[in-house]
């Protein structure tokens, strides 16, 4: 049977044909989706990447939710299965049951290939509560790190805390979920301005702070938080740093050229610092040296805080 949309308009001729409710890639935008569905008596499945075969457009684990009414959000390929994959899921909220999904490479469904020239298979986890989903949607807000695991012999979804890796283990497949990158900035005038403005547009949780209070830094600061500096003068970032260093999150970057960064370096030493805890402050900040203009800077800040903090 060729996967198409129009196959489960002709199983169902009540069921409406598959089209996104909205555009999003976020991890919880999408289980929030799914969760009210699944609360409002809708019907939903939740669709996870699960195997890779070769290259594919989205890492392990991304994942869709798609409605009982035909609606969906989220991405696992380039965009181009989508529709098809949501007419799939609703065949699977019709049914009651769970299922596979294979795609490209090793497919039965040859109508679809997939622009990567590999392969994918898809789990379609069919609702049965939003209980799992709440769970990790409130650990997300606490920014707590936490996974959800599930099981296709028992067609079942429950929590793991403090999940860091995605893929399968003993027969069951783990979705890690980290909080939303969070990114204190601090300084004055336009570089403030133009990297807190490009960072929001990067969906950071963003929290621009002229006044250089520490106290910031001590409150909002966890691992999945970076801390930008782009002050001109180091007796004035001197304290940031030192609660920066002392909050443990993923990067620390701080303006200036090496020169620059040499007297910081022997400023830290001074106070007790060794060099293993400095090492940790990217400086010259960003991931291209010598940027001369605050987008330019800018650009480079948010580009070098995505590439530390890794895939989501």
């Amino acid at each position: 049977m060729i996967l198409t949309p129009m196959n489960v308009l002709t199983s169902n001729p009540d069921a409406a044909a598959p089209r996104p409710a909205f555009l999003t890639d976020d991890g919880a935008a999408i289980l929030r989706f799914a969760a009210d569905a699944a609360d409002a008596g809708k019907g939903a499945a939740l669709v996870t990447l699960v195997e890779i075969r070769g290259g594919a457009a989205r890492a392990l684990g991304a994942q869709m939710a798609v409605t009982g009414d035909g609606l969906y959000c989220g991405f696992v390929s380039g965009g181009c299965t989508e529709t098809a994959v949501a007419a799939e899921a609703a065949k699977a909220i019709l049914s009651g049951n769970d299922r596979f999904l294979k795609l490209g490479e090793g497919s039965r469904f040859f109508d679809i290939v997939l622009p990567c020239g590999g392969g994918i298979t898809l789990a379609i986890h069919v609702l049965r509560d939003a209980l799992a989903l709440r769970e990790i949607l409130t650990s997300l807000e606490r920014r707590v790190p936490i996974g959800l695991r599930y099981d296709p012999a028992r067609q079942s979804l429950d929590c793991i805390p403090h999940l860091t890796a995605t893929g399968w283990t003993d027969g069951l497949f783990g979705r890690a979920y980290r909080p939303r990158a969070r990114v204190l900035l601090f300084g004055r005038s336009i570089e403030l301005e133009a990297t807190a403005g490009l960072a929001r547009a990067a969906a950071y949780d963003v929290h621009a702070d002229e006044a250089g209070d520490p106290d910031l830094i001590r409150k909002l600061a966890d691992g999945d938080c970076a801390i930008v500096l782009l002050y001109h003068d180091l007796d004035r970032e001197a304290p940031l740093l030192e609660a920066a260093l002392a909050a443990r999150p993923f990067y620390i970057g701080a303006l200036g050229s090496q020169r620059t960064h040499d007297r910081r370096r022997l400023a830290l030493l001074q106070r007790g610092h060794d060099d293993r805890e400095i090492a940790r402050i990217k400086a010259p900040i960003g991931l291209f040296p010598k940027a001369r203009d605050a987008h330019s800077l800018a650009l480079s800040i948010v580009a070098d805080i995505a590439a530390t903090r890794g895939p989501q």
